[in-house]
């Protein structure tokens, strides 16, 4: 495997996880792009099994990033699900990697997660992301809408 082919992998994996809400505010991300833009990054994205440098876990503590919503709660993506041997195929990457690049699994992984933020929100939008979303009669950052009376003063 290659970056480009890694990268690939974990944004599909990722892209899987949508729709996602927010627990607290109830703030629906039908996309990843959607939620990279309305969430921050917060810390760096964790590998555990790398980190324990168990390279080929048979019981996978497996991947987090965390996201603040812009309520304040804290978002998890992680790589629950992801078949065994893609997970594997991907840690053998890292494995080599790391040692090639002299860094360590934590600062990898933190890379390939702003490399997809990066090309995700390079992307032209789609038509249906062009649409202005509502929430709970709001715009979309949450905000409440203006009566009437308030946007005629």
């Amino acid at each position: 495997m290659n970056e480009a082919e890694v990268v690939a992998a974990m944004r599909r994996h990722l892209e899987s996880q949508f729709p996602k809400t927010c627990p607290l505010c109830q703030r629906e991300f039908g996309s990843l792009r959607e939620y990279l833009i309305n969430t921050a990054p917060h810390g760096d994205a964790v590998p555990y099994d790398a980190e324990m440098g168990n390279w080929q876990p048979l019981r996978p503590l497996g991947t987090v990033t965390l996201a603040n919503c812009r309520c304040g709660n804290t978002l998890a993506l992680t790589s629950e699900g992801m078949p065994l041997t893609k997970l594997w195929r991907l840690l053998n990457w890292a494995r080599i990697e790391t040692q090639r690049r002299r860094t360590t699994p934590r600062e990898l992984l933190t890379h390939l997660r702003d490399l997809i933020g990066t090309q995700v929100l390079a992307e032209p939008l789609l038509a249906e992301e062009k649409q202005p979303a509502t929430v709970y009669g709001g715009s979309a950052l949450g905000e409440p809408s203006l009566s009437a009376s308030d946007q005629a003063a």
